[in-house]
């Protein structure tokens, strides 16, 4: 049993231990592990999706100003009795029928509707750009977090398996003593069960560590692997205390930050929806105009034939004799109209104003007004709350940056006395002057603020990238 934990440990060790080189050869780094997220993301996808929706919105609005063009085209078959004009009797009768027009319209004047409903879209376009930012701000800081845990993890792992090889050295010197009687057995126990709970806590913080990985990698949307190492950050974090007080990080993020960029938007983009509202009560006016043309496969006109003489049952004497008095007459003939005369023939056209007064329409426009009137003032609590919400986000992350730093500088202090009590002891209990108990708690006070200074570093980087966070500067 105790060969197959010191495997798990030798075998995680190597993994930790290669991180320098695997970065070399194509392991992540925070940029890296970034992109790929944002690139993976289906809620940031889904948020770019409902930008382009804004954006047809606005764009839609802004063609709302220019002239409408509408052409027609119709044809028909018709069945029926009629009237002949040549003959005046009734005949059965089918013929096709076809229409044709263009109609364009231009509005005039509309109580600034268009204008306002232009506005309206454009800030809601804008309004979405900035929640679409956030959303792939929000996303990095998540991953930056996962990273720092990854990291977090490794250092603790490393720290914890060294220790657990300091006490697996301690316990072969005892066993070594022991056998020659040196000293009792009872050390050699106890140092063993140190060992045990060495290894241990090596397990688990290995376990950890592939944890952090797996999360990680869900955030990435890549499939997870064991192996995955990650490029190391730069041990010069700490060097100084964060620059920006609380007032001046709150002042920033009204400037800077998507999020409260994107509630002022929605504010101005409400505003306007009222104006688009109230536009109800004015006129309409508009410019209309329109072309068309018809056309009947019955349509003819008469063509001249054959001229005859005809008795108008009327006379003439001459010589006392009557004579017929006669007249002539012309002959027609139905000749079709052809497709194209026809349309030509029956073109016509007209251009009119047309204005529209609002006098009563069930009091919807002054519903419409109040709803959007409600909608701004939603609008406006949501801005204020989300800048509420801000501030008192800023003060608890500049705290617990603040503590974290603070916590830091005392624990580099107590790792140095801590180190220093460890070798001290080391060297009196292998010169037998001090009982096991007490090198034990000698080392696992070094153990324990190791560790502590090592989450206490990553936990002050983390608090300095939400602070670069809510001014919109977040940097990798």
């Amino acid at each position: 049993m105790r060969k197959l934990i010191q495997g798990i440990i030798a075998c995680s060790l190597t993994c930790a231990i290669s991180i320098s080189g695997y970065a070399q050869n194509g392991s992540f780094s925070l940029q890296q592990c970034v992109e790929t997220a944002l690139n993976n993301n289906i809620p940031v996808k889904q948020n770019e999706l409902l930008l382009q929706s804004a954006r047809a919105d606005w764009q839609r609005a802004k063609a709302n100003l220019l002239p409408d063009l509408n052409g027609n085209w119709g044809y028909g078959w018709n069945q029926g009795r009629a009237i002949d004009p040549f003959t005046n009797g009734y005949i059965d009768q089918r013929f096709s029928s076809s229409g044709a027009g263009l109609s364009a319209g231009l509005t005039l004047f509309g109580g600034l509707q268009l204008q306002n409903l232009i506005r309206q879209t454009g800030y809601a376009y804008h309004a979405s750009e900035m929640e679409w930012q956030q959303s792939k701000d929000k996303l990095t800081l998540e991953v930056l977090l996962a990273y720092l845990t990854v990291l977090n993890n490794e250092d603790t792992w490393k720290i914890m398996f060294e220790q657990a090889g300091i006490t697996r050295k301690q316990v072969e010197r005892l066993t070594v003593m022991v056998n020659e009687g040196a000293v009792g057995s009872y050390l050699l126990s106890d140092m063993k069960g140190q060992l045990s709970g060495d290894e241990l806590a090596a397990i688990n913080n290995y376990n950890a560590l592939q944890t952090a990985k797996l999360n990680l990698s869900q955030l990435m949307n890549i499939t997870y692997n064991r192996n995955m190492q990650l490029e190391r950050l730069p041990e010069a974090e700490l060097l100084e205390m964060y620059s920006n007080n609380p007032t001046e990080i709150y002042t920033a993020s009204l400037q800077n930050l998507a999020q409260v960029k994107a509630a002022d938007l929605r504010v101005k983009s409400m505003a306007k929806g009222v104006q688009v509202a109230k536009s109800g009560y004015y006129p309409y006016l508009r410019l209309n105009g329109n072309l068309n043309t018809n056309f009947s496969s019955i349509s003819a006109r008469s063509v001249p034939t054959t001229v005859t003489e005809v008795n108008t049952g009327q006379y003439v004497l001459i010589d006392n004799i009557k004579n017929p008095v006669l007249q002539q007459q012309q002959h027609y003939t139905a000749q079709k109209i052809s497709y194209n005369s026809q349309f030509k023939n029956n073109l016509g056209s007209y251009v009119g104003l047309s204005l529209s007064i609002p006098i009563f329409n069930n009091l919807q426009v002054s519903t419409n007004i109040k709803k959007a009137k409600l909608s701004e003032k939603n609008a406006i609590y949501e801005a204020e709350n989300t800048k509420l919400i801000l501030k008192q986000s800023i003060e608890k992350a500049y705290q617990d940056m603040t503590s974290a730093y603070e916590r830091y500088k005392v624990l580099q202090e107590q790792v140095i006395q801590y180190k220093e009590s460890f070798r001290s002891a080391e060297i009196r209990f292998s010169l037998g002057t001090i009982v096991s108990t007490e090198y034990l708690l000698t080392k696992n006070n070094y153990d324990r603020a190791k560790l502590n200074l090592t989450q206490t570093w990553y936990e002050y980087i983390f608090r300095t990238r939400i602070l670069d966070f809510y001014q919109g500067k977040l940097t990798l």
